[in-house]
């Protein structure tokens, strides 16, 4: 065992000779030479690159904020972008890209030759609104949202499903299986959210309908997120109970068996013993 010491490892037992790290192993380190290499449990860790954030991001938050905690109300005007610049201290280009990305998300709008107001972002926004909402709470979805899109959820995945179970092929319900098999023994939870996702978008590519699994894979990361949020609370063994249950009807050709036991996980999950609110 090797123990991280300043630029050097120290190993635990054996030699107290400081080690020099060199792509995830350490070398003893005698004189010029490195004449040993010995497995390294901390630096052999894959650790993620740290990205500050932009400018604009920074700028973005701040009045994102203001929006979101009622500082800046609908209707609001915005001071002009040079006084924005002036008073955040970045260039007017920073401020400019920044409404630019804020309007997109509808919580801005911006008329010519009057400026810049806050707008309604629940009437006028998109998934990019919701996505950049839950990050700016750190991933964190409010018990309403967690509802709303449950209730989207099962709108799609019910189509999907009364559209595609009565003439499954046996190849798609073979690839089905090929996901419980990871599901039911992964490596980690993000390969058990992965496996669940591909499972539930196979089914929709079944359907034959080409807009739901567009709309299905818009939603991808909300999906990750959620799940994610579910098997850290009740691990991944439910979540493969779900997806088999649901591949049994499937294989029958069940739709209406299928549909009902998606409404019951989904109610577990909105009013039952398996909520994932934050």
């Amino acid at each position: 065992m090797l123990i991280w010491y300043g630029q050097f490892c120290i190993p635990t037992v054996g030699t107290d000779v400081p080690l020099v790290c060199r792509r995830g192993f350490c070398y003893t380190k005698s004189k010029q030479n490195f004449d040993k290499k010995l497995d390294c449990e901390v630096c052999a860790l894959d650790f993620q690159t740290i990205r500050p954030p932009t400018l604009k991001e920074l700028f973005m938050e701040q009045l994102l904020d203001m929006i979101l905690r009622g500082d800046l109300k609908i209707g609001d005007r915005l001071p002009p972008e040079r006084q924005l610049a002036e008073k955040t201290r970045v260039s007017r280009s920073v401020v400019n890209s920044g409404i630019a990305e804020l309007e997109g998300c509808g919580f801005l709008t911006v008329k010519p030759r009057s400026g810049t107001y806050v707008a309604d972002y629940r009437r006028n926004g998109n998934l990019d609104t919701l996505m950049l909402v839950l990050k700016y709470r750190g991933g964190r979805m409010r018990r309403d949202e967690i509802r709303s899109i449950l209730e989207v959820r099962f709108a799609l995945e019910g189509l999907a499903l009364r559209q595609a179970v009565p003439t499954i092929s046996d190849r798609t319900v073979e690839a089905l299986r090929r996901e419980l098999e990871v599901l039911q023994a992964p490596a980690d939870i993000p390969q058990a959210v992965e496996a669940a996702y591909n499972f539930q978008h196979e089914l929709a590519l079944a359907s034959g309908n080409t807009i739901v699994p567009l709309v299905f894979q818009s939603f991808r990361d909300i999906i990750y997120s959620m799940w994610e949020r579910f098997c850290h609370l009740y691990g991944t063994e439910p979540l493969y109970q779900n997806n088999y249950r649901m591949w049994l009807y499937v294989k029958e050709r069940d739709a209406e068996g299928a549909v009902e036991w998606l409404r019951q996980t989904i109610d577990e999950c909105m009013n039952g013993s398996m909520q994932i609110d934050y």
